[in-house]
């Protein structure tokens, strides 16, 4: 049985995100928590919030906490809020800032 919690429109970049994503999947929640709470990266501070509601959601369907793992940690692009900047001689420049959906399964190991 799978737990899954998401964090839809982060507001950090999904090519940032997924480095974070990455040094979590497959490992054990005390683990990942770890890992989280001492990385340097912005990311690690919206995965901890997500891990710790697929913890959350895990408990109240009664699973054995001590068990589970992270089983799948996902990034997916989400949209792109546009803005623009002025510039010199009535110019424009575009700004792009992209966003995130943050999705993490946690599952029980046997």
């Amino acid at each position: 049985m799978s737990y899954k919690a998401t964090h839809k429109y982060a507001r950090i970049s999904p090519r940032k995100a997924r480095l974070v994503a990455d040094l979590i999947r497959g490992k054990r929640i005390d683990a990942a928590l770890a890992q989280l709470e001492f990385s340097k990266k912005r990311a690690a501070w919206y995965f901890k919030a997500v891990l710790n509601s697929a913890i959350a959601n895990a408990e109240e369907q009664d699973a054995d906490v001590s068990n589970l793992y992270v089983s799948e940690s996902r990034v997916d692009e989400g949209s792109v809020i546009k803005r623009w900047r002025p510039k010199d001689r009535g110019r424009a420049h575009p700004i792009h800032k992209p966003t995130s959906h943050l999705i993490i399964s946690v599952g029980e190991r046997n």
